[in-house]
């Protein structure tokens, strides 16, 4: 005879149903950055600032497919220098 009864964790929740999910909808706040509020056990708070590194470059999937790593993408821009003219300026 089994004496266990059954508790939260025994049952089987329900698929999620990804289906109207947005691939990248967070992407642009990703990029300018963000915060993170920290709620301590002692009630304090910390804020923490996130933000990627000057210079950084996010790759769209399917660019990513073509060039995996930081490597191949700078091989192919290195390659690409030689036909402009001049420096590229991005605009601020």
């Amino acid at each position: 005879m089994n004496n266990k009864t059954t508790s939260q964790t025994d049952v089987q929740q329900p698929p999620i149903d990804f289906s109207n999910s947005v691939r990248g909808k967070h992407a642009q706040a990703y990029q300018r950055g963000y915060e993170v509020v920290v709620h301590k056990m002692d009630g304090t708070t910390e804020v923490r600032d996130f933000a990627m590194p000057e210079g950084s470059v996010v790759l769209a999937p399917n660019v990513r497919t073509y060039f995996p790593n930081a490597e191949m993408v700078n091989r192919a821009l290195r390659g690409l220098i030689d036909l402009l003219p001049q420096p590229v300026v991005a605009p601020v």
